[in-house]
């Protein structure tokens, strides 16, 4: 646990060094008022990036009636999910966390990393997660070819290569790997026409084909969870 809190430090300080012009380049206070209304932890916490944003945005029913609480901010890379991770997962007290990331690093939205880097930030957010009695479920990159805000990359390939790392890790270590990628891509590594407008987004209604798979992962993990798991709040 002491390295574990040692790593969050020493993220903490070398972001400072990101100067005045961004202070909150984490976007911790996206859900700081979201968070202090939580007082019955969710089952299932799911960090993630745009396309988690917009999963509660496009069925807000689903995280509601389940018990599910979202917290993906769009465009945001795994360094920046890492550094937010004890405040919008672990200060929730889930009994799982579905961890759905790793395009906009691909995206080098956050600059160039290599594939291995973005994996050790998935596998630093599991050891924090599990630190703290949460069980991770771990799910594939979405298919995608072609990104609006960065034409000159390719990351169809990389794509293949990061779910790649992502599978080996869970079977690895017991975790449960929602694979999202084969259903959807086509035989390019691209989502399969008619599933997304700018090839990287997927339409409202892919996310129903989304749900049946990660619920039945959420239910395994969640039987591995510590019993009697409660929300602790923080005195003010």
């Amino acid at each position: 646990m002491r390295f574990i809190l040692s790593i969050l430090m020493l993220v903490s300080v070398c972001t400072a060094s990101f100067g005045q012009k961004n202070k909150d380049w984490a976007l911790y206070s996206r859900y700081a008022g979201a968070n202090d209304t939580i007082t019955v932890a969710p089952k299932a916490v799911f960090m993630g990036n745009s396309i988690t944003e917009n999963w509660l945005k496009f069925h807000p029913d689903f995280f509601k009636n389940n018990g599910y609480a979202a917290r993906g901010i769009s465009g945001q890379t795994t360094y920046q999910m890492l550094a937010r991770f004890h405040n919008d997962v672990v200060a929730l007290n889930p009994k799982v966390v579905v961890i759905l990331s790793g395009i906009n690093d691909i995206a080098q939205n956050s600059g160039e990393i290599s594939l291995e880097n973005i994996m050790g930030n998935i596998v630093s957010m599991c050891d924090i997660a599990r630190a703290n009695g949460i069980v991770p479920v771990l799910c594939s990159i979405l298919p995608c070819d072609y990104f609006s805000w960065r034409k000159d990359l390719k990351p169809a390939p990389l794509v293949v290569e990061m779910n790649k790392l992502i599978k080996s890790y869970a079977d690895a270590n017991g975790l449960e790997y929602v694979d999202y990628y084969s259903s959807l891509a086509d035989g390019n590594g691209a989502l399969k026409e008619g599933l997304s407008k700018d090839r990287c987004h997927p339409y409202p209604d892919v996310y129903f084909q989304m749900e049946e798979k990660v619920v039945k992962a959420i239910d395994k993990a969640a039987k591995k969870a510590p019993k009697g798991y409660i929300l602790k709040k923080s005195k003010k």
